[in-house]
């Protein structure tokens, strides 16, 4: 992860009060952090505050963004280059229900979005942590379909 990728983590544990003892950790407050922007910017959206939602909607797609440039593409093989593919998806998708004011293009972002954290939710602990040669912004996870660590 970049320095940017921290510094969003860093933004979302101001607001969840929340900091991260490990990458994995992080990557949830990540997610929790887009998760919790689009539902605002929804409400937003039904209350026809359009400067609200669309912050708030900034936020979820800057957010994504950092979890797609967390993505570690010299390792990562199939499951990154498709993460990379879903995770750009879902901030063009966010762009499109801002500008046509579409909560369900919300509700479809935080949908993929569940799944995917449902997923890292899953990963056994002992995929979780991180050698300390390594890296220390890079966590690795266990792809379920190679049963191997996959670096992200």
């Amino acid at each position: 992860m970049t320095r940017e990728d921290l510094s969003q983590y860093q933004q979302v544990c101001a607001h969840g009060g929340v900091a991260a003892s490990d990458p994995h950790q992080l990557i949830l407050l990540l997610m929790n952090g887009a998760l919790d922007a689009i539902a605002v910017a929804k409400g937003h959206m039904r209350r026809g505050e359009i400067a609200e939602k669309g912050m708030n909607i900034s936020r979820a797609i800057s957010i994504i963004d950092g979890l797609r440039g967390s993505l570690d593409h010299e390792v990562g093989g199939t499951l990154v280059v498709q993460l990379d593919e879903l995770y750009r998806y879902m901030g063009q998708r966010l762009l499109q229900a801002n500008i046509k004011e579409n909560p369900e293009w919300l509700d479809e972002v935080s949908s993929l979005l569940r799944e995917i954290k449902e997923a890292w939710e899953q990963i056994p602990p002992e995929y979780r942590q991180v050698s300390r040669e390594e890296e220390p912004a890079k966590a690795e996870v266990f792809d379920a379909a190679t049963g191997k660590k996959v670096a992200v």
